[in-house]
């Protein structure tokens, strides 16, 4: 079953049965619509923060991964989800082979596209007749995404944020004149870079209020669809009505790419592994934080624990999410 939420009512979560990371503040959390943060809502950061990012404008580079992995066009499916499960990437950059130039790029949303999320899929319906075995083989090229969004390795912070937040990704290769791929830029950085400055705003002002869930009896297949058609990285968990954790793009790919998943991958039997629950790959560790918690709090628990989101709970309900995303957002430099 899947549960849709399109206003403020949200499914009950029982406060014992989840583990509350963070020390909830006695500030009483604001209500406003997601959408309309007006100017006094802006965050503002501190002296600190500014003078970190004012250190290297112009010098993105300093600031990004310079052990940039890519593929070639003419690498595998299987070799990406390989990559990917490896080294828990989101995205990797396709350059040709001879120069190194920017083609295009893979992402974990695409992989599940491709197995039966949304129209990828569509390369195995049609030219392979629905034999997955050999639609993995063929070249990466096929489903990767041409529309690549980049910047240029003389561009600064505030340009590489606002060109994530106009293309709506996560992630962009750092290239030079020659259109060569340098580096990658990634939401992750730029909330490394922040650190979790105290910010006198709080998570409410700035999360998603409007929730879509699973339950944790939905199976991954219905969840890869859900993430595609909405081109979603992840979505909250529940079972019972109790918050049971988030499912991401990327933990779908890495449960496919090991064990006795990644068999049936290999055999063209993937069906039976997307029919299986998507409550048996949701982390068994509950992470979340109230709508009163500081934003650089919030900043800080998702860099301890290396994740790009939080689900936010306010007297046993499930009110929000906030991810990196919305921590961009809500610059004013």
């Amino acid at each position: 079953m899947i549960l849709l939420s399109k206003n403020k009512s949200f499914v009950p979560v029982e406060k014992k049965n989840v583990q509350p990371k963070v020390n909830k503040s006695s500030k009483k959390p604001q209500k406003k619509d997601p959408q309309m943060v007006s100017s006094m809502g802006t965050m503002r950061f501190g002296p600190d923060f500014k003078s970190r990012i004012s250190a290297h404008e112009g010098k993105i580079l300093a600031l990004a991964t310079r052990n940039v992995v890519t593929l070639p066009p003419t690498a595998t499916i299987m070799d990406a989800i390989k990559i990917m499960t490896e080294r828990k990437f989101r995205r990797i950059p396709i350059t040709d082979a001879g120069t190194r130039r920017l083609e295009g790029v893979i992402t974990t949303v695409d992989i599940i596209d491709f197995l039966g999320g949304g129209k990828r899929n569509l390369l195995v319906t049609n030219r392979f007749k629905g034999n997955l075995l050999a639609a993995i083989n063929e070249e990466v090229r096929q489903i990767m995404d041409t529309d690549v969004a980049y910047i240029y390795d003389q561009a600064d912070f505030k340009e590489a944020v606002k060109t994530m937040l106009e293309r709506e990704t996560g992630g962009l290769p750092i290239v030079n004149n020659e259109m060569q791929v340098v580096a990658i830029f990634t939401e992750r950085n730029a909330v490394e870079l922040m650190g979790g400055p105290v910010t006198n705003k709080t998570v409410d002002e700035y999360m998603t209020k409007n929730v879509i869930m699973v339950t944790t009896d939905s199976t991954i297949g219905q969840a890869a669809k859900i993430m595609v058609e909405n081109r979603f990285r992840r979505l909250p968990v529940v079972k019972d009505g109790i918050f049971a954790g988030i499912v991401t793009a990327t933990d779908i790919v890495h449960f496919l790419g090991r064990g006795d998943a990644f068999s049936k991958l290999t055999t063209g039997n993937i069906r039976e592994a997307l029919d299986q629950p998507v409550g048996s790959i949701v982390s068994k560790e509950l992470i979340w934080t109230s709508p009163s918690t500081d934003m650089g709090e919030a900043m800080e628990i998702m860099l301890e624990k290396k994740i790009g989101s939080l689900p936010v709970l306010e007297d046993g309900m499930l009110c929000g999410i906030i991810t990196e995303s919305d921590f961009l957002r809500a610059f004013d430099f």
